[in-house]
């Protein structure tokens, strides 16, 4: 434990005035999405638990996770096993069920990877060794591989793809030269024309071995979610995109709103919260929710510029990674812009293992924060 009250100047009191703003938002759309189940003071509770939690973690220095980042990372591996043992739950198996509250290791697991590849990065600074080559570069593609293709076997998919997000946003920040994302984008490009051949004109082994039939459908009902033939399918964007569109510029007011309130859109605390908030505070409550998280990404960038450290650097370039694509993916699919998937809109929809997560996470990068400087006299 490394704390000093003289830390306390450094702390950046705006990031956590955000989260509190995020906080009564997340509110308003949790009340907004159920007349029943009062998961709204239910979150409130984890609210305070993640506080308690990013409280404990501000006493740490940041280091102290750095030098435990390969053994936190091996423990989620097993965690992250050990889970596709359990009981499946919403059609996969993601989650340890404890009785008051259900697990998931998967988020725990994004930060220990960001942890142990910063770890690796960092270290190689240390020695002067660039990260220019297949060869260095392959040890942070097994740190992120491995975890990534357990949580695809669960099966789920967005949060694999974040991992994604997190080795780009770690690779550019880590000064991987511009050829290889060339080369990555070519290879994607390739494996897409592939994947296209293949559906064209070898359909039975493309639904054999590539995609099952029923993941596909989920392709079709994004693309064209009112097409006749997807009446039950396209039920749920279709009733979002109804609600994002009958908040119009102000909202219908908070409580005020139908679809998610009366049912019509599932999962409206968790997945499409951001469906009930566009609902009810119309486009500029929207508009200031974006702008909040925009604000909360510009201030952890802050705290990077100023990091006493290319570790700490690293740890918060890996976080940004995973709150950029988080975001962009959950709205993005409650308006037609992304594929609908499972993943929660940060410290907004109703979760605990998520908002203790992120709690934990934000612990970290404001320790970071506080100590970016050599004190006088230390």
């Amino acid at each position: 434990m490394d704390f000093e009250k003289k830390y306390i100047r450094n702390l950046d009191w705006l990031l956590i005035l955000l989260l509190v703003c995020l906080g009564i938002f997340s509110f308003i759309g949790i009340s907004g999405a159920t007349t029943t189940a009062n998961y709204e003071w239910k979150q409130v509770v984890w609210y305070a638990i993640g506080f308690l939690i990013l409280a404990t973690v501000l006493l740490f220095d940041y280091h102290s996770f750095g030098n435990l980042a390969y053994v936190l990372y091996g423990i989620g591996l097993v965690l992250i096993i050990g889970v596709l043992f359990t009981p499946e739950k919403s059609g996969a198996h993601s989650w340890y069920q404890l009785g008051l509250f259900d697990f998931q290791p998967s988020e725990l697991m994004k930060i220990f990877t960001i942890l142990a590849v910063a770890k690796y990065i960092s270290k190689k600074d240390e020695q002067e060794e660039k990260i220019d080559n297949l060869k260095a570069m392959l040890p942070i593609f097994l740190l992120i591989g491995v975890p990534l293709l357990l949580i695809l076997i669960q099966p789920d998919l967005g949060t694999s793809l974040v991992f994604i997000g997190i080795l780009f946003c770690m690779l550019i920040v880590a000064g991987v030269p511009m050829r290889y994302f060339v080369m990555l984008g070519l290879l994607g490009a390739i494996f897409f024309a592939s994947i296209a051949y293949i559906f064209m004109f070898h359909k039975d082994f493309f639904f054999d071995h590539i995609m099952k039939p029923y993941q596909w459908k989920r392709i079709e009902v994004w693309l064209d979610p009112y097409d006749p033939k997807y009446k039950d399918d396209g039920y749920q964007l279709r009733q979002s995109l109804t609600a994002v569109g009958s908040g119009q510029l102000l909202g219908k007011g908070i409580n005020q709103g139908t679809q998610a309130r009366n049912g019509w859109v599932p999962v409206g605390e968790s997945d499409f919260v951001f469906t009930v908030i566009a609902e009810e505070l119309g486009f500029i409550g929207s508009s200031i929710l974006i702008f909040i998280y925009f604000f909360f990404i510009y201030r952890m960038l802050r705290i990077a510029m100023e990091a006493k450290d290319t570790f700490g650097m690293y740890v918060i370039a890996g976080v940004i990674g995973m709150y950029v694509f988080q975001i962009f993916e959950n709205i993005g699919m409650t308006i037609q812009l992304m594929p609908i998937t499972g993943l929660p809109l940060p410290f907004i929809s109703y979760g605990g293992s998520s908002l203790v997560t992120n709690f934990f996470v934000m612990g970290i990068v404001l320790s970071i924060g506080m100590r970016r400087k050599k004190l006088m006299f230390e």
